[in-house]
């Protein structure tokens, strides 16, 4: 038989106002329960919501990446269902006229190609409360999170791997973060998923099965995604092998849930309809008009997008993948790096100094590359004396470090602390002879080409490298002493 899995994924993000959609309460993470509240995001009675221009604005900025068609005319929806987090006991929402659609993102497979995943919509919502369980003896309601706007992205099910759903993910983090419009922190909970996922089951007659479509709901992490659609995958497979009944035709939809210590999806309900949320136009709300002058505003604060810069890199800069892939994941690290580059630097150089010491440096320091004081001008002054061979890659690591206190040009750096290699050919050739008539049999050893002559050329170059403690360039060496063994 023939087995295709079928994914798509309902995605949340927070994003990053000062304040909530619909009030002025304000957004914060580990707050006192309760405290970031008022009438309106309570739902007290006679109370008037007022939307929140910025939500918008990001909103329609994370769509125009996602190539979305923006709306021009869009409403609000009371979203109706009962949760003890949700104090209106409706949502406000956005139904038939979201106010993006038909969009497309395309993500990097793992064997090098990309995949292009249709958007259905993405539309603003309000979060609900947060229900508290773990340690308490009986559960508790935070309604500091009711209210803050979210922007929920629907994508088509083009998804086929559990990895392609992680990388999906990964991407939209990623793209979010270069927009500015969501800290994307999964601890915080800024981001959430939920893949919807059956299976496409062709038996060895050629009669077509489809699984019931199971929707696992509030999955906060990469790994508990990849996983979960794993175990479905797996789940449904074995389900149907049991039961050919077990269709969506028989069986309609489902909503699980995640048990992440015992790696399953939990049973929780059968999955609601629209026509179940009863929804009606919000009364309380005006629709939004998004007029020419705003969208190009909004277009023009647009940045370059991860793909297209890590792209960009590899065909520009001749980086391989891998490190176009780190200096991409963050904005800060991929610009910081670009404008060394801009300013003179070997890409490759700059690149090497910027994930091999820039990157760890920022992470033990608790800050971003752009944040250590050291500037690209400097950057790419050292990966210019890397490139030309004044100094070797091990002494870049050590300027690099001085510069973090240091604000003088990395040369007067290299000359203050004895770091400029010695590239002298006349100089270093009276060395390599000193050092070969000093030892020859080391030298006869490496002439006779056997067992001991690669340990015995290193032996030489060690000498070298001793006698111009350190300083003498490599590449300018091994090429006088090869030419001296050959004479």
């Amino acid at each position: 038989m023939d087995v295709k899995l079928i994914a798509g994924l309902e995605i949340h993000v927070q994003l990053a106002t000062k304040s909530k959609l619909f009030c002025g309460c304000k957004v914060g993470f580990e707050d006192p329960p309760n405290s970031n509240v008022c009438p309106v995001c309570l739902g007290l009675p006679g109370v008037l919501p007022l939307m929140n221009k910025k939500a918008y604005e990001y909103a329609v900025r994370t769509a125009l990446a996602l190539n979305c068609q923006m709306a021009r005319f869009t409403k609000w929806d009371r979203k109706s269902y009962y949760y003890p987090d949700l104090p209106k006991n409706y949502q406000i929402s956005q139904y038939d006229l979201p106010l993006s659609h038909d969009g497309y993102m395309e993500i990097p497979l793992e064997d090098g190609t990309t995949k292009k995943v249709r958007i259905i919509r993405a539309h603003l919502e309000e979060d609900a409360g947060k229900n508290l369980h773990e340690g308490l003896d009986h559960s508790r309601i935070d309604l500091n999170r009711t209210g803050t706007p979210l922007l929920e992205i629907v994508t088509e099910p083009d998804l086929n791997s559990p990895v392609e759903c992680r990388i999906l993910a990964q991407e939209l983090q990623k793209l979010v973060q270069f927009l500015g419009v969501s800290e994307a922190n999964m601890q915080k909970g800024h981001m959430r998923f939920e893949p919807n996922i059956n299976l496409q089951i062709i038996d060895d007659d050629g009669r077509e099965y489809r699984t019931p479509i199971c929707e696992v709901k509030n999955l906060n992490s990469f790994r508990a995604l990849e996983r979960a659609v794993a175990y479905e995958e797996w789940r449904q497979l074995e389900e149907w092998k049991h039961d050919h009944d077990f269709t969506l035709e028989k069986m309609g939809k489902q909503n699980r849930g995640w048990n992440d210590a015992r790696n399953e999806t939990i049973f929780q309900r059968e999955k609601e309809e629209a026509h179940d949320y009863r929804y009606f136009p919000e009364p309380d709300l005006v629709p939004v008009e998004l007029d020419d002058d705003w969208l190009e505003k909004i277009k023009a604060a647009l940045c370059e997008l991860p793909l297209a810069m890590k792209q960009r890199f590899i065909q520009d800069y001749e980086l391989n993948d891998y490190d176009a892939g780190v200096l991409t994941a963050d904005r800060a690290t991929a610009e910081f790096f670009d404008g060394a580059v801009k300013a003179g630097g070997s890409a490759k150089r700059a690149a090497n100094l910027v994930t091999q010491f820039g990157l760890k440096t920022a992470h033990e320091r608790n800050c971003r590359v752009n944040e250590l004081g050291v500037t690209v001008e400097q950057v790419a002054q050292l990966a210019q004396l890397v490139e030309e061979g004044a100094v070797s890659s091990s002494a870049a690591i050590t300027i690099f470090e001085k510069m973090l206190t240091d604000e003088s040009d990395p040369k007067a750096i290299a000359e203050k602390h004895n770091l400029i290699q010695q590239s002298d050919a006349g100089a270093l050739e009276a060395i390599v002879d000193e050092v070969i008539a000093a030892n020859l049999q080391a030298a006869e050893e490496v002439k006779s080409g056997g067992k001991k002559a690669k340990k015995a050329r290193g032996f030489l170059m060690g000498q070298v490298m001793q006698k111009t403690k350190g300083q003498a360039n490599p590449k300018i060496a091994g090429e006088l002493l090869d030419g001296k063994l050959k004479e």
